[in-house]
């Protein structure tokens, strides 16, 4: 009986150590050494205090700001202890009350925008966590923030063009906007009212 458990057990023992321990170790290890900020959390720090994430959105709804993809976390939008989404269906009529009621909101906030709105400030991403939207949501939303600062759109649109990212290598994804840069770096800008 011994021929057969002493085996085992040393085997059990070292693939514990080998993939529990030393592999998770070398690995993050590694990451820290060859991504650190990523490894980090990508956190964004503004005089030692660190006011986000630039993977996690955040809830701006001060018409100064740029808002972000609507998120279905629960209690509170973008709980990333919550991450999910509202798994509504497309025809769902309540996910079609939601998307009205957000498109009632976007123009009562600047009621002179006619553009069409862009489909990811009305949707939720599957997350509820996506720090990121497009060029485009940015665009609708840029003659609001620089009317309510008092700066010329100009201004504004200039900022989101130097904060819109390519896709990845230039292949993968699509341009987006990072919401939380994009404030930090408006914040710090221009002139308020």
């Amino acid at each position: 009986m011994n021929n057969i458990f002493r085996p085992a057990l040393v085997l059990f023992a070292l693939l514990s150590a080998l993939t529990g321990l030393i592999y998770p170790m070398a690995v993050t290890g590694a990451a820290k050494a060859l991504f650190p900020s990523q490894a980090a959390g990508s956190l964004i720090v503004q005089g030692g205090t660190t006011v986000g994430s630039t993977l996690i959105g955040q809830n701006f709804s001060d018409p100064k700001h740029f808002w972000g993809r609507p998120s279905a976390t629960a209690p509170q939008p973008y709980n990333a202890s919550a991450s999910g989404g509202s798994n509504l269906g497309p025809l769902n009529p309540a996910l079609v009350d939601a998307v009205k009621a957000r498109v009632e909101a976007l123009r009562a906030a600047d009621p002179g925008n006619t553009a069409p709105v862009p489909v990811d400030l009305v949707t939720a991403s599957a997350s509820g966590l996506d720090p990121d939207i497009s060029p485009a949501a940015a665009r609708y939303q840029a003659a609001r923030v620089a009317r309510v600062r008092g700066v010329p759109v100009e201004q504004v649109n200039a900022l989101v063009a130097s904060h819109t990212q390519a896709p990845l290598w230039g292949l993968l994804g699509e341009p987006r906007v990072n919401v939380l840069a994009l404030n930090l770096a408006l914040d710090g800008s221009g002139p308020m009212r």
